[in-house]
């Protein structure tokens, strides 16, 4: 709901002056604490970024020619954040994010409540709905062994749905609306599921896997699974941010096409909002899924009893499709 707000700037516009539309909590965070994050900005991260991400290659000469110098890369931090100001210096999504955490485990907090198994509450209830919720999809997708990974799995998909959530209320973004944090959830799954395969079948097991069960087409199998791997992060966060930015973007857009009357109208968006929120946190939490499936294995006997070996690619295959479709 955060385009009531910047409806009401922009109605409120003076002398041309383009209204600010950061967060008023962002704006306090920055004046408190800006000053600080810039001079650490400007003392480590800025000069680390220029070094990086400004690369030329020098000048070299091949058959009495010579060829450059070629730049590589050749950005600014400015060009992909912004000014560097102390009154900009936490970005809102930043401060947004810290916030989700923060509710998270409230929220958690509230819904528990006090504990029975005799009388739960709606509370415990609720809770209890989404426990089993991930639990269920956990058990058939990775399987019983799966189990293991329950508190990380179900922190991404509490995080992300209260992320998501956030920009319906006043004052608040989504901090999924942002690549930045989208980017960093699916860094984070591709680094816990490569974690958790190099652990469970070491790191020639796992590279062995991506060169796939046929010996003789390895060498074409295996580069294409390691670039497959390498774009999933990449595929759940634009996927993530698309959808929610996009969601905003639709919401910004009805509420100012005839001011004030339209102000309400973005009112009777918020049912296909939490659809949105909901559907993309239960696609990146999938996703994240069967990722952790083709690289956890059950033992011998946990394969026959539950014939999770035999049929895990096609499996695997439909589910992605489905996700992909539902996305």
């Amino acid at each position: 709901m955060f385009w009531l707000q910047e409806a009401a700037e922009k109605s409120a516009e003076h002398g041309g002056e383009s209204a600010h539309h950061t967060p008023i909590i962002v704006q306090f965070v920055n004046q408190y604490l800006g000053q600080w994050a810039y001079d650490f900005e400007m003392k480590y991260t800025y000069p680390l970024w220029q070094k990086f991400f400004k690369l030329t290659i020098p000048q070299i000469e091949i058959f009495h020619r010579k060829f450059g110098p070629i730049q590589i890369f050749n950005t600014t931090p400015e060009a992909v954040f912004g000014p560097y100001t102390p009154e900009t210096a936490i970005p809102w999504y930043t401060v947004m994010f810290v916030i989700a955490c923060i509710l998270s485990v409230v929220i958690i907090w509230i819904l528990k409540g006090r504990l029975s198994e005799e009388e739960p509450g709606h509370g415990q209830q609720t809770l209890e709905l989404g426990v089993l919720a991930i639990r269920g999809m956990i058990e058939d997708i990775i399987g019983p062994q799966g189990l293991k990974y329950f508190p990380v799995v179900m922190t991404f998909a509490t995080l992300i749905l209260v992320s998501n959530l956030m920009g319906l209320f006043p004052l608040f973004m989504s901090p999924t609306a942002a690549v930045s944090v989208t980017f960093a959830l699916g860094i984070s799954s591709f680094l816990y599921y490569n974690y958790i395969g190099i652990k469970e079948n070491g790191l020639g097991g796992h590279l062995k896997h991506l060169a796939g069960p046929i010996w003789w087409i390895a060498p074409l199998i295996f580069p294409i699974e390691l670039i497959s791997n390498f774009i999933r992060p990449f595929s759940l966060g634009i996927r993530l941010f698309g959808n929610l930015f996009a969601d905003e973007k639709v919401v910004q857009t009805v509420s100012t096409l005839a001011p004030p009357w339209t102000w309400i109208a973005p009112l009777f968006l918020m049912p296909l909002s939490i659809f949105v929120a909901f559907i993309q946190t239960f696609v990146f939490v999938l996703l994240s899924q069967l990722y952790l499936s083709e690289v956890s294995h059950a033992d011998h006997g946990e394969h026959e009893e539950h014939g999770h070996a035999e049929s895990s690619d096609h499996v695997h295959s439909e589910l992605d499709d489905a996700a992909l479709a539902t996305s």
